[in-house]
């Protein structure tokens, strides 16, 4: 029983604990977005090199900031996916490649996926499917 009476204190203290280490990624991975997003200078290499290294974590806020970001920033944004390599960004690139406002950034969204294309993995079997629902929604459009 003694055993149990120092266990429970022990048990709540390590939860407290872990409730503390709240994760803070999302706030350093948005500023590495905000640099890539609005700069053009000597900080976008190492903000690029930091985004990256959050792999498929940063896909969702990328995804966000694309929608509003300058083209310069968008393609900054893009070369990090890239980057990346994961799949899960594939329905981001196929998006932007029909329906930016931009033909660089479309042209980027559709390069990319060709180069993860041209793998025989499950990226490239994605990426291909992508690619060709991308011109079936180019055809479509009047």
């Amino acid at each position: 029983m003694r055993g149990l009476k120092n266990a429970i204190p022990a048990a709540l203290l390590a939860l407290a604990g872990g409730l503390a280490c709240e994760d803070l990624s999302y706030k350093d991975i948005g500023a590495q977005i905000n640099a890539l997003s609005t700069r053009d200078d000597v900080l976008v290499p190492p903000a690029h090199r930091r985004l990256v290294s959050y792999g498929r974590d940063a896909i969702p806020q990328i995804e966000t900031a694309l929608h509003t970001a300058s083209v310069r920033g968008k393609l900054h944004l893009l070369t990090a996916i890239d980057a990346i390599g994961d799949d899960e960004a594939i329905p981001v690139l196929r998006h932007f490649a029909v329906y930016d406002s931009n033909p660089e950034v479309q042209l980027k969204c559709e390069a990319i996926l060709k180069g993860w294309a041209a793998r025989q993995n499950t990226r490239g079997d994605r990426a291909r499917a992508a690619l060709a629902r991308i011109a079936d929604k180019r055809a479509a459009k009047p």
